[in-house]
């Protein structure tokens, strides 16, 4: 047998096989589509309904007064009163300062948070520098410490800025987290090949370059669903604000305590202002939900 026979693609007897008889066979279940069975259904509707089921309930105490949503049983449908208790929580709580501030708290914190996280987890991924391994280990050690313990000394380093009863002394505190820094990390380890880094050093881009040309758009899945986290986290917030932060300047979970003041607790008036402070993050998640899942898939896909 020939060299050129080989090339022709012709066996020993001089003929050429048959597509049939080259073809490769197929993978057992390639290309099947897998239907979830009833079992999955009913576990999902489970876990929907667990879900859902805290916010409908907020729903129903808003829109009753206070004697019906202390009744047993409690009720289940919503009442007539949502709106009304909602006006009277607005004007009680002062919520419209209240939600700027907390725009401004939340807004700032997430964006500071998920810039530094991602300068941080870059170069602990793929740069390479003595003590990085040490650095690493201590920011993950800041996990173990409850932040109870820094609560005494915070407060009188917030004082002695200037800054007591201040939207900085809440935000300036939480700029960055470990665990934001730990996660990137994670992430653009396995997202980013070293490669693309190589590339762009031998291109001459220096480490910010680098950073703002290619990390960037590798991590903006995580960075989107970094973002919301923080958001989401500073929006509730309540311990720290509680301490720094009065009545005259406060912050969302700060301001809807004014609604349990008092001998007799409204619990509909006060499930009104918690309603009122998650209609931003529903309307956050509504808007950019689609496109967080859609950016985490795509980094899946990618890596």
């Amino acid at each position: 047998m020939t060299t050129n026979t080989l090339r022709a693609g012709r066996d020993v007897t001089g003929t050429v096989p048959s597509r049939r008889r080259l073809r490769l066979p197929r993978a057992i279940g390639a290309g099947r589509q897998h239907h979830a069975g009833p079992v999955t259904y009913i576990m999902l509707i489970i876990a929907a309904v667990t879900s859902i089921f805290p916010l409908y309930w907020t729903m129903v105490a808003a829109s009753s007064d206070n004697t019906r949503v202390s009744q047993t049983p409690p009720p289940f449908l919503p009442g007539p009163h949502l709106f009304e208790n909602l006006g009277r929580a607005w004007q009680d709580a002062a919520l419209g300062k209240a939600m700027l501030n907390s725009m401004i708290v939340a807004g700032t914190i997430a964006t500071c948070t998920v810039l530094f996280a991602t300068l941080a987890g870059f170069a602990f991924a793929k740069l390479r520098f003595k003590g990085r391994n040490i650095l690493l280990t201590l920011v993950i050690g800041t996990m173990l410490v409850p932040p109870q313990l820094a609560v005494v000394p915070l407060f009188l380093m917030m004082t002695d800025l200037g800054w007591g009863q201040k939207l900085p002394a809440v935000i300036f505190p939480t700029l960055v987290s470990a665990v934001g820094v730990f996660f990137m990390r994670q992430y653009l380890a396995d997202a980013l090949p070293d490669e693309l880094v190589e590339a762009g050093r031998v291109d001459g881009a220096h480490s910010l370059r680098i950073f703002w040309s290619i990390v960037l758009p590798v991590a903006r899945p995580a960075m989107a669903v970094l973002f919301m986290i923080t958001f989401v986290h500073a929006w509730n917030d309540f311990f720290w604000p509680f301490i720094v932060l009065d009545m005259t300047n406060p912050t969302v979970p700060v301001a809807l305590t004014q609604l349990s003041a008092g001998y007799v607790r409204d619990q509909s008036l006060i499930m009104a202002g918690a309603l009122l402070g998650t209609l931003p993050l529903l309307a956050m998640f509504i808007v950019f939900g689609r496109q967080i899942v859609g950016g985490i898939m795509q980094g899946a896909v990618k890596g």
